[in-house]
């Protein structure tokens, strides 16, 4: 019998895992796929000798979390490495702008772009540096996070209070309108927000736009060398050193429930794995719910709320093994980790109105990821591992690009593709003709290959201001504790959200190892 059982190895159930274990609790953690990870994964997907991440691939969150910095990684083989520039936003227009770890060099590239635009930058970057221990604890606490909302307002003069109240509340569009002169400016921070799902008129996407510059600016965008899985191979190491188990394919069918108390899982072998103090699933809430806890077993105000979850948009996402780097006209791109594609603002205004119709977009907005001067040990000399990913809506009512159904077989996988293919092309002629092969996720094979990713949906809903906080995933105290005792939500479904940042598994295990404090003294 373990102390404690999780539900899946992601991020977030082995940051969980890790901290039960930091409290000398016996864990077993269960997952259903052949290796561990979740969606932090990487391997030879096209051919041997090119290492591609298999889902995820870039983690500033994972950087800043002070919940994984906690566990030390670094001491258990995992090594961060970072490109020459953060992150780079061409366009046909020819200009560049581009966010780099050095203050100097963002500056100096949006005053190019636009007089005034770079010390703006400056300013809202001192704001950061201000609040930010404050707001990144507020962001990854349980709720309420009361000693870390104190540091923030503390970090603030009161003259300035209602100010940030209403900065943190603008859609980006605004945010980016008041602040900066150029266009060139405004499209990397609206290319950030929509990192999160954030229109450029949707609320709160001013806050996430400039938070992800800001995590670009103080810690980069790293990547884990040698490929994603490596952060999951440093979390299962230090697990299995604190006595911890994993167990791969080993699917959780259901959790067995007593007396109105999560005693036990049942995995599809039919075995059960005792939980003697708590279970901890890093499933989405759904999932959760309705197929490992059972209706029965719920609230009737939960089934009503439960059925109007929303999702958060469907990804594609393609892998390329390439004979070169990609050749970006724009200078700066070449030497850029990460890269946005899309020429303005209004496009992704546009983009983000035909996800709201329900229509695959005509000319998609594009993460792109390039390794050769990232991480050097992923491919050979010479050639190049690059990626792309892109949303789609959950429920496609028609193409605005073409004939495409949103069956996402192979053949509309092929001819989404050549769509994402085709806006890279417009910025780097020349890139088509360096493809030695490519990986495909649609949304469907998204989900084959992970369950947890429900037609795509990466961030395990909707991070729009209607599911969040006390609204995550389901209205009350946006806590991991469920309706079931000894049960917690360690999933991205929980607050704070989706993201590389382990904080919602680590809020999970505090609120189980709390729990246990509270029967042992008869609470």
């Amino acid at each position: 019998m373990a102390d404690a059982v999780v539900i899946g190895s992601g991020p977030n159930g082995m940051v969980a895992a890790n901290r039960l274990a930091d409290h000398g609790w016996s864990v077993v953690v269960c997952e259903a796929a052949d290796r561990p990870g979740g969606a932090v994964k990487s391997s030879e997907l096209i051919e041997p000798g090119f290492v591609n991440d298999e889902f995820s691939a870039f983690y500033p969150l994972a950087a800043a979390s002070p919940v994984i910095r906690r566990l030390a990684l670094e001491d258990h083989g995992l090594r961060w490495r970072r490109a020459p520039l953060v992150l780079a936003h061409p366009s046909v227009d020819g200009s560049c702008p581009v966010i780099s770890t050095n203050l100097d060099v963002t500056v100096e590239s949006l005053e190019r772009s636009a007089p005034g635009d770079g010390e703006a930058w400056r300013r809202l970057y001192e704001l950061y540096e201000r609040v930010s221990p404050g707001l990144l604890g507020a962001m990854f606490s349980p709720f309420p996070p009361v000693r870390a909302g104190l540091r923030l307002v503390g970090a603030l003069k009161p003259s300035e209070l209602l100010r940030f109240v209403r900065f943190t509340l603008l859609p980006v569009r605004r945010l980016g309108d008041e602040e900066f002169a150029g266009e060139p400016a405004r499209r990397l921070i609206a290319g950030n927000a929509l990192h999160a799902d954030f229109a450029p008129e949707s609320a709160l996407g001013g806050l996430f736009g400039w938070l992800m510059s800001c995590l670009g600016q103080s810690v980069g965008f790293p990547v884990p060398e040698g490929g994603a899985g490596n952060l999951t191979a440093a979390l299962v190491r230090r697990l299995e050193a604190k006595g911890g188990s994993v167990r791969c394919a080993s699917a959780v069918r259901r959790i067995v429930i007593r007396n109105g108390r999560a005693v036990a899982v049942e995995t599809a072998d039919g075995t059960e794995i005792e939980a003697a103090r708590a279970v901890i699933a890093d499933v989405s809430a759904p999932t959760l719910y309705r197929d490992l806890v059972g209706l029965e077993h719920l609230p009737p105000s939960m089934k009503v709320d439960l059925a109007k979850f929303q999702w958060d948009l469907s990804t594609v996402k393609v892998d390329w093994n390439l004979d070169g780097p990609i050749p970006w006209q724009a200078e700066p791109a070449r030497r850029a980790g990460t890269v946005h594609v899309v020429d303005s603002v209004d496009q992704l205004t546009m983009i983000c109105a035909q996800f709201s119709t329900g229509h695959i977009p005509s000319r998609p907005f594009l993460l792109v990821g390039q390794q050769s001067m990232t991480d050097p040990t992923r491919q050979p000399q010479g050639k190049e591992t690059a990626w792309a990913y892109t949303h789609v809506p959950q429920k496609v009512t028609g193409d605005a690009g073409g004939d495409l159904t949103g069956r996402w077989d192979e053949g509309e996988g092929e001819q989404f593709a050549k769509r994402m293919e085709d806006e890279i092309e417009r910025l780097a002629p020349g890139f088509r003709s360096l493809i030695r092969g490519r990986h495909i996720f649609t949304p469907a094979t998204l989900e084959r290959a992970n369950a947890n990713l429900h037609r795509g949906a990466v961030g395990g809903g909707t991070s729009q201001i209607h599911q969040q906080l006390v609204f995550r995933p389901v209205p009350g105290l946006g806590r991991p504790e469920t309706p079931i005792r000894g049960l917690y939500l360690g999933s991205a479904s929980a607050h704070p959200g989706g993201g590389v940042h382990g904080a919602a598994g680590a809020n999970a295990a505090r609120a189980a190892t709390f729990g246990g404090w509270r029967r042992r003294v008869g609470l």
